[in-house]
């Protein structure tokens, strides 16, 4: 049968406000499990046999928004908020920036005619994402941004063999961005400037990309590029029963729960999963946040009894009443 894969990948520290149909939920799970790299482990539930890991995130990004022929090497270059200290530079919470597609063309088109020459281009992805994309094949390992927020950023550079040209790159970005049109005009409408382009999650740009079964949700790099839905499974994707998905599906929330968006979250995707879950058209349903995971079974959710501590316990995330940053 199968799986609904939840991510709670909301941004910044979240406040201490209760989520009681989460943590009732949370607290009847059949297993707490730790897990290092939830895309990968959220892949598996859609991946086709084959498929055991997800594609590079940028090559997929590049496959997804139209761009065709083969390219050495392809990454995300997220925007991001940099605050200098007296000894180190680190990325705050709410430092993974968004921005809007006209802000997007504008860096691209800017990026090409100053570094035209290099044997690297910006290009956009869906929406405002942005790839950087090299002529010749590179071998780096890149960190996702999320993984440094709250901390110095020395310690999540590029390693490996194609590293150098990467961090060289990078300290021109950074001193290309420093009076940009873009950031005057951000700064003008009071928002955080852009003070680099993270690159990261790249790859051969002639890597396949897996074949996937189930269907995507929400708002991320990778998983927006696949089988993505504004609702939850309905009409045109129902078992022969007559409801429920006929397929696994990730569904990434990017709302903290306890808000007014996680309420509406809960309504559209969390609340028909755990129907179907009672039903018995779902085997599970897993719901992962920071690097905590938990796995909900219809025959958990008769454990009533069990204390429903607040969610951010739980996942072991450190609220903006307790001043840290998020916590493991």
């Amino acid at each position: 049968m199968p799986i609904v894969y939840f991510r709670i990948a909301a941004r910044g520290s979240p406040h201490a406000s209760r989520a009681p149909s989460l943590e009732r939920l949370l607290a009847r799970a059949d297993r707490r499990s730790r897990v290092a790299a939830w895309r990968a482990e959220a892949f598996r539930t859609i991946a086709s046999d084959s498929a055991e890991q997800p594609p590079p995130i940028g090559v997929a990004q590049w496959r997804a928004s139209g761009h065709t022929g083969r390219r050495g090497w392809v990454a995300l270059a997220t925007p991001v908020h940099l605050i200098a200290g007296m000894s180190n530079v680190h990325l705050p919470d709410d430092g993974i920036l968004e921005i809007d597609p006209s802000e997007a063309d504008t860096l691209a088109a800017d990026f090409n005619r100053t570094f035209g020459g290099g044997g690297g281009r910006l290009v956009r992805g869906l929406k405002s994402v942005l790839l950087c994309v090299f002529d010749a094949p590179l071998a780096a390992e890149t960190t996702p941004p999320e993984e440094a927020l709250g901390g110095d950023v020395w310690a999540h550079q590029p390693r490996g063999e194609g590293s150098r040209e990467l961090r060289r790159l990078a300290t021109e970005i950074e001193m290309w961005l420093f009076d940009h049109e873009v950031n005057a005009a951000r700064r003008a409408r009071g928002v955080p400037v852009i003070s680099a382009l993270w690159l990261w999650g790249g790859g051969a740009g002639d890597t396949p990309l897996p074949d996937v079964t189930g269907w995507t949700a929400g708002d991320d790099d990778l998983f927006s590029a696949y089988d993505h839905r504004s609702q939850y499974p309905a009409a045109g994707d129902l078992t022969a029963g007559g409801a429920g998905p006929s397929r696994s599906g990730v569904v990434v929330l990017s709302a903290w729960p306890g808000t007014s968006a996680w309420a509406d979250n809960e309504q559209r995707w969390l609340n028909p999963a755990l129907d179907d879950l009672k039903a018995g058209r779902l085997s599970r349903i897993e719901i992962s946040a920071a690097a905590i995971s938990f796995r909900v079974s219809a025959r958990g959710l008769r454990r009533f009894w069990r204390r429903s501590p607040p969610w951010w316990e739980s996942f072991g995330i450190a609220t903006a009443e307790e001043g840290n940053p998020l916590g493991d």
